[in-house]
C-alpha cells in the first residue's frame, strides 16, 4: 500500500495531472468569488438595525461571513470539478505503469449515473445509522475513530468501484472488494487522511484515484485474486 501511495504522488510529475488540479481549483476559485460578490451585493440592501453603529458592525460581520462561508466549501467544489476527470487520471497512471493492459472499458452515462446513485444511497444510509453513535463518541473524544471508520469504508468503496469498473465485470469487482475488504477499508482511511490535510486536500481526489489504480492492479494480479 505504501508503494502504491508513493507512486501516486510521483505521478504529479505528469503535467496533465497538474492541469486537472489547476482546472478544479480555478473553477472553485471562480465559484467562491461569484458567491462572495453575490452575497456582498445582497447584503448592501439588507438593514438589520436602526442604530448606525450597530448597523456598521453587522455589515462588517456579514461581509466577513460572505467571504468565509463560501471558502468553507472551496475544497468540496474543487473535488466535484476534478471528479469529472478521474477516469483520465486512471488512464494516465495505466499508461505510465501498466502499458500492457490495453484500453479500458468505456462506461455509458446510464451505468455511471447508476453507480453514483447507488454509492450516494449507501453513503446516506451509513451516515444516518452512524450519526447517533458519532455524537456519543464525540462527547468522549472518540469521534475521530468513527470518522475514519465510516469515511474509510465509503471512500475505499467509491474509489475502488471507480477504478475496478473500468476493467472488471460488476460481479467480479464485488467479489474482489469483499475478499479484500480490510485492505480496501484501510486504503479508504488513508484517502480520508489526504482529505483532512489543508492544501493537500485539494489534490486528494486525483491522488486517491492514482493510488487506487495501483491498489486494484495489485489485488488483481496478487494471490488474493478471485
Amino acid at each position: 500500500m505504501l508503494s502504491a501511495l508513493v507512486k501516486a504522488f510521483a505521478q504529479w510529475s505528469d503535467p496533465r495531472l497538474r492541469r486537472i488540479l489547476k482546472l478544479g481549483v480555478g473553477v472553485a476559485l471562480a465559484c467562491w468569488i461569484g458567491l462572495a460578490v453575490i452575497a456582498t451585493l445582497v447584503l448592501r440592501h439588507v438593514s438589520l438595525f436602526e442604530n448606525s453603529w450597530a448597523e456598521t458592525g453587522s455589515d462588517v460581520a456579514l461581509g466577513l461571513a460572505a467571504l468565509v462561508v463560501p471558502l468553507l466549501f472551496f475544497s468540496a467544489v474543487a473535488t466535484f470539478v476534478m471528479s469529472f476527470w478521474l477516469d483520465e487520471v486512471a488512464v494516465l497512471v495505466e499508461e505510465r505503469h501498466y502499458p500492457g493492459l490495453g484500453p479500458a472499458r468505456q462506461l455509458g452515462w446510464k451505468e455511471a449515473l447508476l453507480a453514483s446513485t447507488r454509492f450516494l444511497l449507501v453513503m446516506v444510509a451509513i451516515t444516518l445509522v452512524a450519526a447517533p453513535v458519532y455524537v456519543a463518541l464525540l462527547l468522549v473524544g472518540l469521534g475521530i475513530i468513527l470518522n475514519y471508520a465510516v469515511n474509510g469504508y465509503l471512500l475505499g468503496r467509491e474509489y475502488f468501484e471507480l477504478v475496478a469498473s473500468r476493467r472488471m465485470e460488476a460481479g467480479e469487482a464485488r467479489l474482489l472488494f469483499r475478499n479484500n475488504l480490510g485492505r480496501l477499508w484501510l486504503c479508504g482511511a488513508v484517502i480520508n487522511l489526504l482529505f483532512q490535510i489543508p492544501l493537500l486536500n485539494l489534490t486528494a481526489p486525483v491522488t486517491a484515484a492514482a493510488f487506487m489504480v495501483h491498489v486494484v492492479q495489485g489485488l488483481r494480479t496478487g494471490p488474493s485474486r478471485p
